[in-house]
């Protein structure tokens, strides 16, 4: 008897990146590896979506529509390309108007999708509506997702098979149109046993007919024991990725997998070991200068207790080594735990993880519950939609303290709607005033990239990226500047072929962060009072001049630090005096940013 045939999509190049280098390889590096792929039978990859699409703009200063299109060009038309979308929000942090989240989908068409991987963080059916819509619009096959993890320990009220079973009801009761059904576990923390009996109701409630497979990682070590236990329990298909960002933070290995499931009565896509060996070893080359983190290739025991995907960890780590705190990480990480207690019980995937992991973040920096971050905040007072359960009282309270909101039970979508900032219109008018070319691709990156989109477009945004000086493919002409990140510092580089001089040096603006972390004396014009940075980070809005009259607690500017706003506020009535940073620049922790009397 044959045995059954599984589908297995190579995650390589979306969730693998993702997971081990923060999304940041370009695409002239790992095209050949694509192509060593193809050669060994490999059909079906994830390419694009989630934190890839906003990572090539934020970091690597490319156009992930190009990407995309060179994707397509080495697999052939008959390539099953899957995207990662996050239902309403889908390839952005936010919530999308519902005309954006069409351009979305006609935009992700065009450029060679054939899948999209549809989730909402919350379980929110409704959230899942509208964008399934316009997947089938525009052609594309729509895989609607049940997002899984475990609670911490000692907690309980969601996230049983139970929960799952009534989620997957509700998509079958609301009429959404799918092709395929994915229980996606991001933070690979959900149980095997959990995972069988979980699969076994789906398979059970679904039929036979319906495609129905697992997403995990292997970050809590028990990726390959819940693949067996889906196998078993009737999945069709599992996500794989290729070494080296297999295991770890990522998925399990395409050959772990060969081997695991030797003796079984199971097809992994008639995938050959020789062949996938060969592929490994040019992905292998391809990577070689890349810097691999260390967390990226363990196995963490904390995850479990503190949920965090795979795909973030080492997005967030990355940014704390660029802050130069990543001796924090192991604090922020355990806070996570009463994060996720009080705030709902929403699934600790994208957008949702992000909330998570900025709450921890500002717990660990500012004291607990000191600040309230805008994600996490506007999650539990409902502007995201339903949270699995209801978030504690005491936290809703807070937030809308915090934020000047009130909770809500209104379809995101409507809010949107309402924000004029996340019109068409609105993005068109302000690449126009940018002189830039308003094409769909464009108002889409904008609209999803903010200010870090055009940036890009005006060919200003910075490379940051963890590699040696050569390429893989060996034919991109690598001469010029750039600005590189090297151990939270960044550097202004000259690059010159053969044995020309390269100018190294760092820039300006860091160095006088370097500077200003220990604080300097008030000088002369300088108000008496100062004003303190508490976090490294960006500086993102500047709100008020020399000169302006305040009130304790008024916002004088705006920080970004690891995807969040921190609000730096006024300490006292009074009058600002200098402001001693400008838009853009980085500051460290306790560098002087204004000053008052």
């Amino acid at each position: 008897m044959a045995k059954k045939y599984i589908d297995v999509m190579d995650t390589t190049f979306r969730d693998g990146f993702q997971s081990v280098f923060g999304g940041r390889v370009l695409m002239d590096d790992f095209f050949p590896a694509v192509e060593a792929a193809k050669q060994a039978g490999i059909t079906h990859f994830e390419f694009g979506g989630g934190a890839r699409f906003q990572s090539l703009y934020f970091y690597l200063q490319e156009n992930a529509f190009d990407m995309m299109d060179g994707f397509r060009e080495i697999v052939g038309k008959d390539a099953n390309l899957q995207i990662l979308s996050r239902g309403i929000n889908t390839v952005m942090l936010d919530t999308g108007s519902r005309e954006m989240i069409d351009l979305f989908a006609k935009m992700f068409a065009k450029h060679g999708t054939s899948t999209v991987r549809n989730f909402d963080a919350l379980n929110d059916v409704n959230n899942l509506m509208y964008s399934s819509e316009c997947i089938k619009k525009y052609g594309m096959n729509h895989e609607v997702v049940v997002t899984m993890m475990d609670l911490p320990p000692g907690c309980q009220g969601a996230h049983d098979v139970a929960f799952y079973e009534k989620t997957l009801r509700n998509i079958l009761d609301s009429g959404i149109d799918f092709d395929s059904v994915c229980f996606k576990d991001a933070s690979g923390t959900a149980n095997p046993h959990k995972v069988y009996e979980t699969i076994s109701m789906a398979r059970k409630l679904l039929g036979e007919e319906v495609h129905l497979r697992l997403h995990t990682h292997e970050t809590a070590g028990v990726s390959v024991a819940s693949y067996l236990a889906a196998l078993d329990a009737g999945a069709n298909g599992i996500d794989l990725a290729a070494s080296p960002v297999s295991g770890g933070t990522s998925q399990p290995d395409i050959l772990t997998m060969l081997h695991a499931t030797k003796g079984t009565n199971f097809n992994l896509g008639d995938l050959e070991l020789n062949k996938v060996l060969k592929y490994e070893e040019r992905l292998k080359e391809c990577l070689a200068e890349y810097m691999i983190p260390p967390e990226a290739t363990q196995v963490s025991p904390l995850i479990p207790f503190s949920p965090m995907p795979g795909g973030a960890l080492t997005a967030n780590t990355q940014m704390m080594r660029d802050a130069g705190d990543l001796e924090r990480f192991e604090e922020v990480i355990l806070a996570m735990k009463e994060v996720v207690e009080r705030g709902g019980y929403g699934t600790s995937v994208t957008p949702v993880s992000q909330f998570y992991w900025q709450q921890a973040y500002a717990n660990v920096m500012f004291g607990p519950w000191k600040q309230i971050a805008p994600g996490y905040g506007r999650m539990v007072l409902g502007y995201f939609g339903k949270t699995p359960v209801e978030a504690d009282p005491e936290i809703i309270k807070l937030a809308g303290e915090k934020l000047k909101l009130e909770p809500t039970t209104e379809n995101p979508l409507d809010i949107a709607d309402r924000d004029e900032n996340k019109s068409i219109a609105h993005w068109t008018k302000v690449l126009e005033d940018e002189g830039l070319e308003t094409s769909e691709e464009n108002i889409f990156i904008a609209a999803s990239c903010d200010q870090k989109g055009i940036a890009f477009l005006k060919g200003e945004g910075p490379l940051m990226v963890r590699k040696g000086k050569n390429n893989c493919s060996g034919d991109k002409e690598m001469a010029g500047n750039y600005t590189v990140v090297v151990d939270g510092k960044q550097y202004s580089v000259q690059v010159a072929e053969g044995d020309a001089d390269i100018q190294i040096a760092p820039v300006a603006q860091v160095t006088a962060v370097a500077e200003a972390a220990t604080p300097s004396p008030v000088v002369a014009g300088e108000g008496s009072v100062h004003i303190n940075s508490q976090t490294p980070g960006n500086v993102w809005k500047i709100l008020v001049n020399p000169g302006d009259k305040v009130k304790e607690g008024d916002k004088i500017m705006i920080l970004e630090a690891m995807k969040m706003e921190i609000d730096i506020a006024a300490p006292q009535d009074g009058v600002i005096a200098s402001i001693n940073v400008n838009v853009n620049d980085s500051v460290a922790d306790g560098q002087l940013l204004a000053t008052m009397d």
